[in-house]
C-alpha cells in the first residue's frame, strides 16, 4: 500500500487525479472482461471474425448510447447521484460533472460523463452480445443505429433551415 501511495504522490503530487479510484474501476472492468470471456466459452465461444456491417452499426450504436447516457437530459436521473448539474449544453443534453474529489461517487461519475469512457463498456458489452446473444444485439445496435442516423439528419436539417 505504501508503494502505491508513492507512485500516486510521484504521479500527482496534488492529490488532483484518483488514481484509488480509476483502479477500481479498471478492476471492475477487468473482472467485467472475464466474466464476459467465461460466459462466451460457457456458449460456443466467441465469432471467429465479425462483420463488417456488425462493426460499423455497433460503432455508430456505441456512439449514441454513450452520448445517450452521458449526456441526454432523459437520462439525468441516472446520472444525478454520481453527479452536478452545470447547465444544458443544447439538443436535449446537459453538462454535468462528478460529484466529490475522489472515492467511487466521483470514479462513477467520471464514468457518467465521459462519453469516450462509456464508450469502451458499451462496446465491450457490445461485442461479448454477438458472441453470447447475436440476434438482441444486432437488434440493440439497429435501434441506436437508426437514432443515431436520426439525431445526425435532425442536426443538418436544422442547420439548412437556419440558412
Amino acid at each position: 500500500m505504501a508503494a502505491l501511495k508513492q507512485i500516486a504522490d510521484r504521479y500527482d503530487s496534488h492529490g488532483e487525479v484518483d488514481l484509488a479510484g480509476f483502479s477500481g474501476s479498471l478492476a471492475t472492468y477487468a473482472v467485467s472482461l472475464g466474466a464476459l470471456v467465461v460466459a462466451s466459452r460457457a456458449t460456443g465461444g466467441a465469432p471467429a471474425r465479425y462483420s463488417m456491417t456488425d462493426l460499423l452499426l455497433g460503432g455508430v450504436a456505441t456512439h449514441k448510447f454513450s452520448r445517450l447516457l452521458s449526456r441526454g437530459s432523459v437520462t439525468s436521473p441516472l446520472r444525478a447521484p454520481f453527479t452536478e448539474f452545470e447547465g444544458a449544453a443544447g439538443a436535449s443534453e446537459h453538462t454535468e460533472s462528478p460529484r466529490g474529489d475522489h472515492g467511487v461517487r466521483h470514479t462513477v461519475g467520471e464514468l457518467l460523463t465521459c462519453p469516450f469512457c462509456l464508450g469502451v463498456w458499451v462496446g465491450t458489452a457490445y461485442v461479448a452480445g454477438l458472441g453470447v446473444a447475436p440476434r438482441a444485439a444486432r437488434a440493440w445496435a439497429a435501434v441506436f443505429t437508426v437514432t443515431g442516423v436520426a439525431d445526425f439528419l435532425q442536426h443538418a436539417y436544422g442547420r439548412l433551415r437556419e440558412d
